[in-house]
């Protein structure tokens, strides 16, 4: 954001026509205020006209743009802020609009605004003012400059190359007039003079030529020179962005994984350090030694950088479990023919890891890998040159003693890939290795949650350019509600973001305040994240939430999507908005005492007229395997509008019937809930007789309870030929160990002797 911040010092000093100029209405100031850290990260020099093929790039740039600014809008504290960023999000919608047909004009749109910054930066270096002390940003050095210089010393050299054979020439000519000359000197033929004088004239004029010639050369090659250290500069802090953002999309960040523009880019620097070789070797002046060396010093740095991993491993891997990982060779098919490239991976611990970053060197081996080599292999369609871990598994791994209470799952280790490459036009091979975002190796399956946890701490929080693997203790909560919101919608795969109303709860959660305060700036600690457990709870806060985003992603997922789901509200909030609302008004919320569970919360009406909130008991992922939630809330009949006052008739849609018998001869079986409500007293009625609930008809159950859980119920139920519902006694549902079927009779039979019967039944109706 550092070219953003030099122009909101720039703005008092420029005319508001100007700023108007370089910020047309199709691309508001506002969006380059909220989104200047997004925009500069990214890479818009690339956009042309003409490159239809970076088409798909910028129309993702541009729908990136519009989703960034929704989720700004939503999770700014700032009431002003967010209404203006909601009307520029709507404006931009409509925006996008117009460049959806053509986003390649957005690009370059964008691109041009940041060049005129640049300009404008470059171009004001004499503002002096306490407010401005920092110097402009000069203009970014693109790779057509660098090419048109380099171009510009190659015609210098040919130049050079054929005056000096005029000058050869017209050397043996004067030298070949020499004796006349002698005459002239002693008066003995005036008339040779001229044409010598003139001769010699013209030889001093071509070694002057020369002589400037040659400066310029060798000013061009050293600005040459420095023009390409700070590309290759900018290219390098380019490809660490495109890793950083690499290791965010593991939360859900969006990322933008083509690496083309930056394998460009290190093809044309090593084609052009060459070419500047090249000519300083031509050149043949002992005194500038010194290029040469800087050429070799920025080669080797560039080749260092070339290898970059295209496909992460897990980062959380089981041992003895199999996972696979690529890394691509940025120089595309610059191998040299004859040399293949072997690359091999190992282990590394966090102390091995910060070892290499200081230029230390393995000391032992702290795992043991299965299939850890390959070799780099160029694919002719692709352009790419990469090799592919497919089959790794690691068979056992050595920890560091832990300190207090430290664990296993907050281990951190890596894989190391590594090799030595022969680059096609370079004498010797080069060494060269990349390291993988931290990873978490566990041996059984129950460690996963936890060391999931490890490693949404270290790929939310975790720095550029940190010292592996160092992340803080603590961070602010707007850094992790902004977290637990990109991981939730990643996860669940939905637009649906978490409101404000949920990030309160989340806050009171973690925070264990139950008032509504400004959580913004408090900071939440690991501990609290995921070590310590919930007050009242055997389980952590990320042990929780996890659950939630697992039961949302497999069985909830078009209910959250579609806004049925309240999900994160405690129990207070629940009761202030709903005490209010009419009998039978019900929303869906997470539940709070247990893991991966939704619970229905309603308003209950006793007979003298008293509402009160009461708690259905909560469906886990096991119960709506059994039956999906849309039965559930149609099935129970007292529920009657979801809030604040929606007819449930929207879960219809939701809603699956009996199987059809289709033939076979066995008679349909349908899956009936039942949540029983008590009476005043706590005593459940268990002596209604009710009908088993229908779409067509339903009818309410009497709301005499204020229970704080009802009882919920599976009852089995088929229909032999008879349209008509089959009545049951509710306080069969009520027994744990029992299930009633009705058959040709009335015939009840134990659950015991159905329980395969059952259990087929129920992976029958499993999504």
């Amino acid at each position: 954001m550092a070219q953003w911040s030099q122009m909101t010092q720039l703005f008092q000093f420029l005319s508001h026509e100007m700023v108007n100029d370089l910020y047309p209405s199709t691309f508001p100031i506002d969006v380059r205020h909220f989104l200047a850290d997004w925009i500069e990260q990214q890479i818009w020099e690339d956009f042309e006209p003409g490159k239809t093929e970076l088409e798909a790039r910028a129309k993702y740039q541009l729908d990136q743009v519009i989703n960034l600014l929704q989720i700004i809008s939503e999770q700014n504290s700032s009431i002003v802020d967010k209404m203006k960023l909601r009307q520029i999000s709507k404006t931009l919608v409509c925006i996008g609009s117009v460049f959806q047909p053509r986003p390649l004009e957005f690009g370059i749109l964008v691109r041009d605004i940041l060049r005129k910054e640049q300009f404008l930066l470059s171009n004001y270096p004499q503002i002096s003012c306490p407010q401005y002390q920092q110097k402009p940003t000069a203009p970014e050095i693109t790779m057509d400059q660098l090419v048109n210089k380099v171009v510009e010393i190659q015609d210098i050299r040919q130049k050079i190359h054929v005056l000096q054979e005029e000058l050869n020439l017209d050397q043996e000519k004067f030298e070949a007039m020499a004796p006349q000359g002698s005459v002239v000197q002693n008066g003995l033929d005036p008339s040779s003079e001229d044409p010598q004088k003139n001769l010699r004239i013209c030889i001093q004029q071509k070694k002057y030529s020369l002589h400037s010639m040659a400066m310029t050369r060798v000013q061009l090659l050293q600005e040459c020179l420095e023009r390409l250290e700070q590309y290759q500069l900018d290219l390098i802090s380019k490809l660490k962005t495109w890793c950083y953002e690499q290791h965010k999309a593991a939360i859900g960040h969006p990322f933008d994984d083509n690496l083309h523009p930056l394998q460009a880019g290190f093809e044309q620097l090593l084609e052009m350090n060459a070419k500047l070789r090249q000519e300083v070797f031509l050149v043949g002046d002992p005194t500038i030694v010194g290029l040469t060396e800087k050429l070799t010093s920025l080669l080797t740095v560039l080749v260092q950088s070339s290898l970059v991993i295209e496909k992460q491993p897990p980062q959380v891997i089981k041992t003895q479990s199999k996972f696979s990982a690529s890394v691509r060779y940025l120089f595309g098919d610059k191998i040299a023919p004859g040399k293949p490239a072997m690359l091999k991976v190992q282990i590394i611990n966090e102390q091995q890891a910060r070892g290499l970053g200081q230029g230390g060197l393995l000391s032992d081996n702290v795992g043991e890998l299965m299939n850890h080599t390959a070799i780099l292999e160029h694919n002719t369609t692709t352009k790419s040159t990469s090799a592919a871990f497919r089959n790794m598994s690691i068979k056992k791994i050595k920890r560091a003693e832990r300190k207090g209470s430290e664990c296993v799952t907050e281990e951190k280790f890596a894989l190391l890939f590594s090799g030595e490459i022969h680059v096609t036009g370079c004498d010797y091979p080069y060494s060269i290795h990349v390291i993988s975002v931290p990873i978490v190796v566990i041996v059984h399956g129950s460690q996963d949650i936890n060391a999931m946890a490890t490693v949404i701490w270290d790929c939310a929080f975790a720095e550029p350019d940190r010292v592996p693997f160092v992340v803080p203790d603590r961070v602010p909560w707007r850094q992790m509600c902004n977290t637990l919101n990109v991981k939730f919608t990643s996860e669940v795969n939905t637009q649906q973001s978490l409101n404000d109303y949920n990030l309160l709860f989340l806050a009171q959660k973690i925070f264990d305040k139950h008032d509504i305060c400004d959580f913004s700036n408090m900071f939440v600690s690991w501990s609290q994240f995921n070590k310590e457990t919930l007050p009242g709870r055997s389980f952590t806060f990320w042990q929780w939430f996890e659950g939630v985003m697992e039961l949302t992603k497999k069985h909830l997922h078009s209910y959250w999507s579609d806004r049925l789901i309240f999900g994160f509200i405690g129990k207070q909030h629940l009761h202030v908005i709903l005490k209010d609302r009419p009998g039978g008004t019900f929303l869906l919320r997470f539940s709070d005492s247990e893991i991966g569970a939704i619970t229905i919360a309603y308003v209950a009406v006793s007979e003298n007229g008293v509402p009160k909130v009461q708690n259905i008991m909560p469906f886990s992922k096991k119960d709506l395997e059994i039956s999906g939630l849309g039965n559930r809330i149609i099935d129970i009949n007292y529920l009657t509008y979801l809030y604040p006052n929606i007819s449930k008739n929207v879960f219809k849609k939701y809603y699956i019937g009996p199987a059809k018998a289709a033939g076979s001869g066995y008679i349909p079986v349908q899956l009936v809930t039942v949540a029983q409500p008590s009476d005043m007293n706590g005593s459940s009625n268990q002596n209604i007789m009710r009908p088993a609930p229908t779409l067509s008809s339903p009818e309410p159950y009497p709301l005499d309870s204020n229970s704080a859980q009802n009882p919920v119920s599976m009852i089995a139920q088929y229909s032999p030929n008879c349209p008509d519902p089959i009545y049951m006694d509710p306080s069969l549902a009520l027994s744990d160990q029992q299930v009633a079927f009705n058959m040709s009779d009335s015939t009840k039979m134990d659950l015991g002797d159905f329980g395969d019967f059952l259990s087929d039944l129920t992976m029958d109706n499993a999504p």
